[in-house]
């Protein structure tokens, strides 16, 4: 069991890709995905790309965390739209940037100052504060003895 307010790789999401070109299949908590390339890049364009999936994890985060500060706050909220489009580029100086550009539609009798707010919250979203602090991964390597069809570690 992970310990309290972290979560082991057992508890996370598992990701399998066979031989079927970068078709990938994702498992989150029993869901379903599937991630790929598209047809130009090699892929068989059967599902988002990853930057895709980090682009929509900004935009789900962002919208949850808008309707629930709206509910809380009793905001006359109708939707949150959030439309996110992922860019690479070379930029001088700094080599290879990835930028996401975010766009938010408040629907809703909201005030100026209520649609100010929200997007001053929008910037608190865990996914946002977490892509722009830089997220540190850890790698290790599966026991050869998890690996099917691999010969037991004796």
């Amino acid at each position: 069991m992970a310990a309290q307010g972290t979560e082991s790789p057992s508890d996370g999401v598992v990701v399998r890709t066979g031989r079927e070109r970068y078709r990938t299949e994702v498992e989150a908590r029993g869901h379903r995905l599937v991630a790929d390339e598209p047809l130009a890049l090699g892929g068989t364009d059967q599902g988002p790309t990853p930057f895709e999936y980090v682009a929509a994890a900004l935009g789900a985060c962002t919208s949850i965390t808008l309707r629930m500060y709206a509910d809380r706050k009793e905001m006359a909220l109708e939707e949150v739209i959030v439309r996110v489009r992922h860019e690479k580029t070379n930029e001088p100086g700094k080599g290879r940037v990835n930028r996401l550009y975010r766009e938010i539609e408040l629907v809703g009798a909201l005030s100026d100052a209520e649609r100010a707010r929200l997007l001053e919250i929008a910037d608190r979203c865990p996914v946002h504060r977490a892509l722009e602090a830089g997220i540190e991964i850890v790698t290790t390597a599966a026991p050869l003895a998890a690996v099917a069809g691999a010969p037991a570690a004796s």
